[in-house]
Parts: structure tokens; sequence; C-alpha cells
């Protein structure tokens, strides 16, 4: 089984440095470094496990198409697969609420934003000049203009992080693979394996043209409680602050609704715990891999066999080389 590594904010970069060299060590494919919330910018951090590994792949799980210009994204990107070449991987998101309007940015067309970035990434990261009048997206005569180096076109696939059926669709379209989410059971992957076949079949491809890598929580402990309690700690913060993970979740819209009355966004410390108790230990294994060793082997297992590639697992507690070690070869 194709397997890879997760890392957000938990750990500091240097840590996450020997967990990339681990996970080399140990069979993973990839390590993918989160940019999701305003904590840790994500192409640092790819930098440094690239620099201390060898073979395994590294990837942006998810930069959002707003925060940066097209052309400063493939100049990056570009600049990555120079220290890593044919290892880097790019992935791209919409983004989230509340957290984009907070910050001034306007979410409005996700889908045809999507698109324009792709499109006019790719063709820069091909070494094309470019120009492109989109909506979003405004190129006059562009390129990555390197004049010392190679200028041989950057083989660096574009993955969409999707979570509704129309940007899947749209990943089944136009991007080499998606990032399916986390704080999804494997029931969601039915909905999305149909909605990538459907945008595949637009661009006369099938879903098995499409690399589909799942982001999945993965928390393993011998002590089972406190495996499951790491989960339930991450999951009421998802729930309770971003709508896009509410919907797809499959969690009862009754239990949200009363995990939102105690969370707002940002949460302290306090409401989260306070508001935790009320989520039980059957939503905490739907929708996430928790516990023994075993029981996330198993659970990550149905994940793979509803559609998902590799498995990028999201280590929770301190012992993250037990969960690579659980996942190794």
């Amino acid at each position: 089984m194709r397997v890879a590594l997760y890392l957000q904010d938990y750990h500091p970069i240097r840590q996450g440095m020997e967990y990339a060299r681990y996970a080399e060590e140990r069979g993973f494919e990839a390590v993918w470094q989160a940019e999701s919330r305003l904590v840790r910018e994500a192409t640092v951090p790819m930098a440094a496990y690239a620099a201390v590994t060898s073979r395994i792949k590294v990837g942006s799980g998810i930069v959002p198409i707003w925060t940066r210009n097209v052309g400063l994204l493939a100049a990056t990107f570009s600049t990555l697969d120079d220290l890593a070449p044919g290892r880097v991987m790019l992935g791209l998101g919409a983004w989230w609420e509340p957290l984009a309007t907070k910050v001034g940015v306007d979410r409005r067309k996700p889908l045809r934003a999507m698109r324009e970035t792709v499109e006019a990434t790719r063709r820069l990261l091909a070494m094309e000049r470019v120009s492109y009048d989109g909506e979003f997206v405004h190129l006059d005569d562009v390129e990555i203009d390197i004049v010392h180096g190679d200028r041989s076109p950057k083989h660096v696939p574009i993955y969409i992080g999707a979570t509704g059926m129309q940007m899947m669709e749209l990943a089944g379209e136009i991007a080499d693979g998606v990032v399916l989410n986390y704080m999804v059971g494997p029931s969601y992957d039915a909905q999305a394996m149909a909605a990538l076949a459907a945008g595949a079949a637009k661009a006369g491809r099938t879903v098995l043209d499409i690399d589909r890598p799942q982001l999945v929580v993965c928390s393993v402990d011998r002590d089972r409680e406190l495996a499951l309690d790491r989960s339930r700690e991450l999951l009421t913060q998802y729930l309770g602050q971003q709508p896009h993970i509410m919907k797809a979740s499959g969690v009862d819209p009754a239990l949200i609704e009363e995990i939102g009355k105690v969370l707002t966004w940002p949460a302290g410390p306090e409401e989260i715990h306070r508001a935790m108790r009320l989520v039980p230990d059957d939503v905490v294994q739907q929708i996430t891999a928790s516990g023994s060793p075993e029981e996330c082997r198993a659970k990550v297992a149905e994940y793979v066999d509803a559609g998902a590639t590799c498995p990028i697992l999201y280590p929770l507690g301190d012992d993250v080389r037990l969960m690579i070690d659980t996942f190794g070869v």
C-alpha cells in the first residue's frame, strides 16, 4: 500500500525534517506540508524536508489559490523542483471560511479561479511564455525567466484539494490528481469517485488516470482511549469551525449544531475541551483512524478500498515514529 506523511504545525520544523527522513527510510512515498490556517507557510518546510531526503516526494497540502500571484506560485515551485527534481507536488485549494473573509479575501467563483490558476501555472511550469486574460488571472507575455540554469520544463504535478463535488469534478477534468479531504468517512469517497469520473470524462480520461491521495487523521497509541481523545479534540475543532468539513463529514447535523454553540473562531483550549465532550467514540472512529495499530491499519484500508490511491496520514500525539512504523515497510 502506498502511504504518505502529513505534517501541519504541531511539531517544530527541525523535528519534521527528522520525521520526513525516517518516513523515507520506512518506505513512505511522500510527505505533505499543510498550509490551512495562519500558522505555517508550506514551502519553507517543504524545502527543509527535500534537503534532508533523496527519494521521498514533497507536496503542498494545500496552498490557497488566493494568496499567491500565479507568476510567483510557478516560480516558487520551479525553485523547489530545482532543489528536488521530480519530487515536488503542487497542491492547490480554494481555502475556507471564515478565515478568508477575515483576511480580506473574496472567494467568489472559486471554480473559475481554480481553473484559471491551474491552466496558467501549468503553462508557466512548462517553461512557456504565457499571455492569459482571465477573470482572475492576467499575464502579459510572462515566463519563468531562468537566465542561469536548466530551462527544461518542470515536471511538477498539480493536485486540487477538493471537498465539494463541483470542485471534485473540476479536479477530474483538469488536474493531475486530487487530494481528498480528511474528517470524512470512506462512504464519502463513493460520491467523490463519481464526481471525479464525470470530470475525467470531459477530458477524455478515466478516474484511473487521476491520482487520488487522501488525508486521514491517524491517532495510534497502545492506550486506546488516549488515541481516541486526541482525534476527538481535533475533530471537534474542525466540525465546529470549518463549514466545508462539516458538510462533507456525514456527522449528524444536530451534533454539529451543538458543537457550534460552544466553539467560535478562533477557539481557546477551554472551549475546545468543553465541546469535545459532546463527541462520542463512534463518531471519532467513523471519520478518523484512531486506536491501536491494528485498528488504524484496518480503518486506513477502508479508505483505500473506497478509492484512495495513497493515504496521507496525519499523525496525532508525540510518538510519530510509532505511526510511521505502523504503516512502514
